[in-house]
């Protein structure tokens, strides 16, 4: 099976042109300056450090907007990321797909503070965001969007914790994820 899919018929300039209807984001203030931030979200394997419902990461590619990985769940789904924005100490932005080819577009951003910075992580999904808006808006709404946000929740917060204690956070340290843990 080919696990590379070509995101470049869908961004311009690094902006995603959405084919999507709605996305998911959420956002913290992180008590570390922009720089530092930046070295972790963007060395390699770094989900394995800081994502809590990451068994694994594995690189393929890594180090700019061509960058491409795999990430292995706790509970034994695999997704793969393509990258295809990278911009150093602002973030980037990636597709992941399922082993299915169901692809969803990922924005990692950074906002610097004073002395920290705002880390905003934006989801547009697959699945109950494609065509019908009045037929998928409910699933969407009540299913997707809050699981979504409180996964990104735990991601962010996991980025955190691990700058503030130097080690890898524990698995479902925030709690278990029905999609994921």
């Amino acid at each position: 099976m080919n696990n590379t899919f070509n995101a470049g018929s869908d961004v311009i300039d690094g902006q995603y042109i959405s084919r999507y209807i709605w996305n998911v984001e959420h956002s913290e203030v992180i008590n570390s300056n922009i720089k530092e931030v930046w070295e972790i979200i963007s060395k390699e394997r770094n989900l394995e450090s800081f994502h809590p419902f990451c068994s694994r990461n594995v690189i393929e590619r890594w180090g700019d907007h061509q960058s491409k990985d795999r990430i292995e769940y706790l509970n034994g789904l695999v997704y793969y990321r393509e990258f295809c924005f990278w911009s150093e100490n602002t973030g980037y932005d990636l597709f992941i797909k399922d082993l299915k080819g169901n692809s969803s577009f990922v924005s990692w951003r950074l906002t610097e503070g004073d002395n920290r910075c705002s880390l905003s992580i934006t989801v547009y999904p697959y699945i109950f965001n494609m065509g019908n808006k009045i037929f998928n808006a409910i699933p969407f709404t009540f299913y997707i969007r809050p699981r979504l946000k409180n996964y990104l929740r735990s991601v962010i917060k996991g980025l955190e914790w691990h700058m503030e204690n130097n080690i890898p956070i524990q698995k479902n340290y925030f709690g278990k994820h029905p999609w994921f843990s």
